[in-house]
């Protein structure tokens, strides 16, 4: 590879690690679907299963990979058939869930937080009392009350829209920043030829 595309790559390279990076502090938490009674037990580095069989350390917990037979290590994923959903539900009933209900395009919980992969919307319907059911196909969410249609928090569509643009704003940030440090690559390269000839 020639000496003169290096700087161009170092800097796609740690553009790409910026984003990626600035992108990462809206992810979910690692402390998904726990009680917050259990909250103090996933405190420490090394976190024993609650059946003893095994132990594993913080970063494993919701990694989406089961590593303890009653499903200890993962209780905000799908990943162990044994483990809970803890459901918060401020301002109604909190209540598990089944692990296999986490994703699955169905909001369980009132406030949402089983459908956390983006690709369901669920609003937080706690306050309404909690009676609205939403079932959801990808990207399209469809709201039944006892077969009843209804229209969700309006306030809650600004947030979701407010995200929605922000990710459409990131996006479009990166392709303006490729854009021009392509602009700049190709002219570096031209005149780089000039100065051969």
């Amino acid at each position: 590879m020639a000496k003169s595309q290096t700087p161009f790559l170092h800097s796609l390279f740690f553009i790409f690690v910026f984003f990626i990076v600035s992108s990462d502090s809206s992810s979910p938490s690692i402390l998904r679907g726990i009680h917050p009674l259990d909250a103090t037990y996933f405190d420490s580095d090394v976190i024993k299963c609650k059946d003893g069989s095994n132990s594993f350390t913080k970063d494993r917990l919701n990694d989406d990979f089961c590593d303890c037979v009653d499903g200890t290590d993962e209780p905000g994923t799908s990943a162990c058939p044994g483990s809970k959903f803890y459901c918060r539900n401020l301002g109604s009933q909190p209540r598990f869930l089944f692990s296999s209900r986490v994703n699955d395009h169905i909001c369980d919980c009132c406030d949402g937080s089983d459908e956390y992969d983006g690709v369901t919307y669920c609003p937080n319907t706690c306050i309404m009392g909690g009676s609205i059911v939403y079932r959801t196909e990808l990207h399209q969410t469809s709201n039944i009350i006892l077969g009843k249609e209804s229209k969700p928090n309006g306030r809650l569509d600004m947030i979701q829209n407010l995200k929605d643009l922000k990710v459409l704003a990131l996006l479009q940030l990166i392709i303006l920043v490729l854009w021009v440090l392509w602009l700049f690559y190709r002219r570096f390269k031209s005149r780089k030829r000039r100065c051969h000839v």
